[in-house]
């Protein structure tokens, strides 16, 4: 699809960078563009074929979005997740998105990245670390735990 319009607006934050995208008011590679979603080529990808998927609706965060709108989008992410393995013939891909933190952009986004074994992308991009002990762990997932029941 290259640079071509989008199919439909939504009325989007201002000087949100994606939003404009979403708008057809910033240049970008579409891939894909719903009513749903936008996916687009990174500007600067880990590897070419490296998608963002945004949803149409500017919403911030993860967390943001509408209940009604998680499985539509989520979605969009597995289909791009899918053509981007078959188009460059990849043997997998990365799925990933931050939730505030290292969110370079304050539109809810997901990126899609082309895998090959031995391509260099070593796991997640942080140092991995573990719990003190048993005891530790347990109280963490008890807090998480209490979190979810509300």
């Amino acid at each position: 699809m290259g640079d071509s319009p989008p199919t439909g607006g939504n009325a989007g934050a201002p000087g949100c960078a994606f939003c404009g995208v979403v708008a057809g008011e910033a240049p970008a590679h579409r891939v894909l563009d719903d009513g749903t979603a936008v996916a687009f080529l990174d500007t600067r990808p880990l590897f070419p074929g490296h998608v963002l998927v945004v949803p149409r609706r500017h919403a911030e965060t993860l967390t943001d979005l509408a209940e009604d709108e998680l499985g539509p989008f989520f979605s969009r992410v597995r289909d791009t997740a899918r053509a981007v393995e078959e188009a460059l013939q990849a043997t997998g891909t990365f799925v990933a998105a931050n939730n505030r933190v290292s969110q370079s952009v304050p539109h809810f986004h997901v990126h899609v990245v082309p895998r090959n074994r031995k391509d260099g992308l070593r796991g997640f991009f942080w140092p991995r670390t573990r719990y003190a002990d048993e005891a530790e762990a347990k109280n963490v997932a008890a807090r998480i735990h209490a979190a979810l029941r509300g």
